[in-house]
């Protein structure tokens, strides 16, 4: 992955392959920097050279520098003259490379929470110490055993007697611990002053970003079409807003409804692209398409790649009535790219790939128009607050590509998406009313695959069992379930049960993730 050209300025992050290296950039994302995160194989010294770094970060990573052939830093990095800040591993490839020395020793290993007792003053650690040791976030086997000619230790901890080393005179930074993650209070605070010392202006915001954005838009753009598949989620949804903003007709959204959205949600889309913002829009209902296929079938992957496969094939279709269309807009987010990155040779264990980076199927003939690639998921929204999209259509909770097939474990009916639809409603509904929608990061109904007895109306009944499923999350990677009171999850039970047809019995998931998953397919 080359480096993005951009007029902002900039920290490079090289990645040695630690899971929460998404974090780093994030804090510099949220002290209104940009930043990139790129594999150290990548990083060369020509793309030293053309990305320009105002400073560097070394992350984490699960290798060990004592062994042969183990991720290592450029050496010219070194020699560019700005500030680097070298974190966990970062700092053992730091002082590895610049004269010091590392070693795996039995019994100095920490793992979790720790605290680190102040040895002397320095700027990056301004508001450090105040109260005492600071609570810190460990994760390391190896440890620093002799530090690099011109460091000096700021910082120490039980199992890690450097784990605060600089070399002031040329601005390098080496921390033992994890700043970026939560277990570290304080660590914000450490990121603001390696701001500071690295003379980075903040001039990343969204209003910056547009700007940047529609010039881009424009100048790859030109004088041709571009077709936008508009799912109604948020990512493709700014996606479209923002390049209308850039070109105007010249582009046309297809929405796909394959019969599988929430009740209204259909309408929704329409009306919010159509009507109000005047966005040329093809509504191409293929519900019987996708549920007629889908008859049947009850093998959740089976299922998946049904609806997939339909997706494109109906897209395709849509698109090959759009004369001169030569792009394709996609809501790819920076998690993706980088995650796809990782897959393709990155040092992190990959979690997932990506159906959305890397191309279309080549059939499709068309080029990828992508604005939103350089975004994490809250600066989309950020985003789409400063485009104008409505609050309630912003905070949305995420919704799954294969929509309402995936909370409908076993086959799937007409019949069970109906009682579906309308269970979902009174939930979400209880929760809006109850206050808690913005607390919850996703929340729905699952229709299950048993009926059970009931007693209604001194009437026996044979129907369907429903599970409610709330989590909180900050990225959706793990997640915990959200704790209703009883007097919610009764008042909720009651009104489904009393206003949808169809479902006699309520049951609320409690499962984390892990082991479980937030969808129930």
């Amino acid at each position: 992955m080359s480096p993005t050209k951009t007029y902002h300025d900039r920290v490079l992050i090289i990645d040695f392959g630690s899971q929460v290296t998404q974090l780093i950039a994030r804090r510099f994302r949220e002290l209104n920097v940009y930043c990139e995160i790129h594999p150290y194989q990548t990083v060369t010294d020509t793309f030293l050279e053309e990305f320009a770094p105002k400073a560097v970060v070394f992350s984490g990573g699960p290798d060990s520098v004592t062994r042969g052939g183990s991720p290592r830093a450029p050496q010219s990095v070194f020699d560019i003259g700005c500030p680097i800040l070298g974190i966990c591993y970062g700092q053992q490839v730091m002082m590895h490379q610049l004269g010091g020395r590392v070693d795996t020793v039995q019994g100095t290993a920490e793992f979790g929470r720790a605290y680190v007792t102040s040895k002397n003053k320095l700027s990056i650690l301004d508001g450090w110490f105040t109260n005492g040791d600071e609570q810190v976030w460990m994760s390391h086997g190896d440890h620093v055993s002799e530090i690099a000619p011109g460091f000096e230790v700021y910082g120490t901890s039980p199992n890690a007697p450097y784990a605060i080393t600089a070399d002031v005179s040329r601005n390098f930074y080496a921390v033992q611990f994890h700043p970026e993650v939560h277990h570290t209070p304080n660590g914000a605070r450490l990121y603001e002053n390696f701001i500071k010392l690295a003379e980075l202006k903040g001039d990343w915001t969204m209003g910056a970003y547009r700007e940047k954005a529609v010039a881009k838009i424009r100048e790859q753009v030109g004088d041709k079409r571009v077709i936008c598949g508009l799912s109604g989620g948020v990512d493709s949804s700014v996606a479209a807003v923002l390049i209308y903003e850039a070109i105007g007709d010249q582009l046309t959204c297809v929405f796909v409804d394959h019969g599988l959205l929430r009740q209204g949600e259909a309408e929704e889309v329409v009306r919010m692209f159509r009507d109000n913002y005047q966005i040329p829009l093809i509504h191409a209902n293929e519900s019987d398409l996708f549920l007629g296929e889908l008859d049947g079938q009850s093998d959740p992957e089976t299922k998946r790649k049904i609806i997939g496969r339909l997706f494109i094939d109906v897209f395709q279709k849509y698109a090959n009535q759009i004369d001169g269309a030569e792009f394709l807009a996609q809501g790819t987010l920076y998690p993706d790219v980088i995650e796809s990155v990782s897959f393709s040779g990155g040092p992190s264990v990959t979690i997932k790939s990506h159906h959305n980076v890397g191309g279309l199927p080549e059939k499709m003939g068309l080029k990828l128009v992508e604005p939103l690639r350089e975004l994490f998921k809250d600066e989309v929204r950020a985003l789409g607050l400063e485009l104008g999209l409505p609050d309630s259509f912003i905070g949305r909770h995420p919704f799954p590509g294969p929509g309402l097939a995936i909370r409908c474990p076993g086959e799937i009916t007409r019949e069970k998406l109906e009682i579906l639809r309308k269970a979902d409603a009174v939930y979400i509904d209880q929760i809006h009313k109850h206050g808690l929608y913005d607390e919850i990061w996703q929340a729905f109904v699952a229709i299950l695959p048993v009926r059970t007895v009931g007693v209604m109306g001194d009437g026996r009944t044979y129907d369907y069992a429903c599970a409610l499923r709330a989590v909180t999350s900050v990225d959706g990677m793990t997640a915990d379930y959200y704790p209703f009171s009883h007097e919610f999850l009764s008042e909720t039970a009651t009104r489904i049960v009393n206003e949808v047809m169809g479902i006699n019995r309520v049951t609320y998931d409690v499962t984390s993730k892990p082991p479980g998953t937030i969808e129930w397919e």
